[in-house]
């Protein structure tokens, strides 16, 4: 399902998505993925199944962006496989690009940042606002600049995945159908342009 996708702004090859994923883009906060070609470098792009791409996001790759499936992004998140520029060399990305790895199952927070070279592991949770800069192992949750474990996860517990809302596909569309209609029940373009024109400070 990809929400508004003339807002969402796709560059470059090798940028490939899999099934069942839902993808939020807003005009003034689109989801971007880019993925650069040029002397030496082609960027690759792989997002699994059942993932959650949320406004803001932006994937963008020189080298190799490798997301696993189930995986979560918040609002605002940030992952990039180069510098961009290096430390001398400031023409182009030179030697200054590492594959990123996200496993199944993680969850980046709001405004998560994830650098070069890194890979996180499966399960784990990046708290909002982390700048993550190296390895997080599996199911641990991390925050801080740069993220740090402050909490580790039960992987013998029973967790709930996304995959689990598309067991019944077809249910799934018809409540979010059902919720559509509740929430906007009220709605008219009437009404909208008197929200415009006397704004409810109550509201």
């Amino acid at each position: 399902m990809v929400l508004n996708p003339r807002s969402a702004e796709i560059f470059g090859h090798n940028i490939r998505v899999g099934d069942f994923v839902h993808l939020i883009s807003e005009r003034w906060n689109p989801v971007r993925l880019t993925s650069w070609s040029g002397k030496g470098i082609q960027g690759d792009i792989s997002i699994g199944d059942y993932c959650l791409i949320s406004p803001g996001t932006t994937i963008a790759s020189a080298a190799s962006i490798t997301i696993g499936n189930n995986c979560m992004f918040a609002a605002d998140c940030y992952i990039s496989d180069s510098d961009w520029h290096g430390l001398y060399n400031r023409l182009r990305p030179f030697r200054c690009t590492k594959p990123v790895v996200l496993e199944d199952n993680v969850w980046l927070g709001h405004g998560v940042r994830v650098g070069k070279g890194v890979t996180i592991g499966e399960n784990s949770v990046v708290a909002a606002g982390a700048v993550v800069v190296k390895d997080v192992p599996a199911n641990v949750v991390v925050g801080g600049n740069p993220a740090k474990i402050i909490k580790e996860l039960n992987p013998e517990r029973r967790m709930l995945k996304r995959e689990l809302l598309f067991s019944q596909g077809e249910y799934y569309l018809e409540q979010m159908d059902e919720l559509d209609k509740y929430m906007m029940a009220d709605n008219s373009s009437l009404g909208w342009i008197k929200s415009l024109l006397f704004p409810d400070k109550n509201t």
